[in-house]
């Protein structure tokens, strides 16, 4: 096998299963979003601005995890070494999805940022598996689960 071919493997290794640092990043990356719901409620509508700008940090922030989720994708195609159409196509969806929940209002931009958590676990879970990524898949449900559901939640306390 020439040096160049080894970069591109005719099928993807095999990338196992979360490790115990991805596990502790990822569910670190949830303080954000529960505190960012629990903060919407605490501060209710008589604290006008705080509240606006707890739920901007709360939609800029599941907006940046979103498009992340998309760009993973790209990821797995250049990975791959090869044109991977479908994980290319639903890369640019997120970002797209992303950029308008950001500039609705809160109560509908978090429902749409929390309803694209989802759509994207979904893609995920069709897609992961073809590229040896499975093993992720427990792992993003219940980061998705919680994060989608302190968007719903923040977006009922707007």
């Amino acid at each position: 096998m020439t040096p160049a071919a080894s970069h591109h493997p005719a099928a993807p290794e095999r990338v196992g299963d979360p490790s115990r640092l991805a596990r502790q990043l990822g569910f670190a990356g949830l303080v954000p979003f529960v505190a960012g719901a629990v903060l919407v409620w605490l501060l209710g509508s008589g604290y006008g601005d705080a509240q606006v700008g707890v739920t901007l940090a709360l939609s800029g922030y599941a907006a940046t995890v979103v498009a992340f989720l998309g760009g993973v994708h790209w990821g797995l195609a250049m990975r791959a070494g090869r044109e991977e159409p479908a994980h290319l196509a639903w890369g640019v969806v997120p970002p797209l999805v992303a950029t308008l929940g950001v500039i609705m209002p809160a109560y509908a931009g978090l429902v749409v940022l929390g309803a694209m958590l989802i759509a994207c676990y979904l893609v995920d879970r069709r897609l992961y598996p073809a590229q040896s990524a499975g093993g992720w898949l427990t792992l993003r449900f219940r980061l998705t689960a919680v994060a989608s559901l302190s968007c719903f939640l923040a977006a009922a306390g707007v």
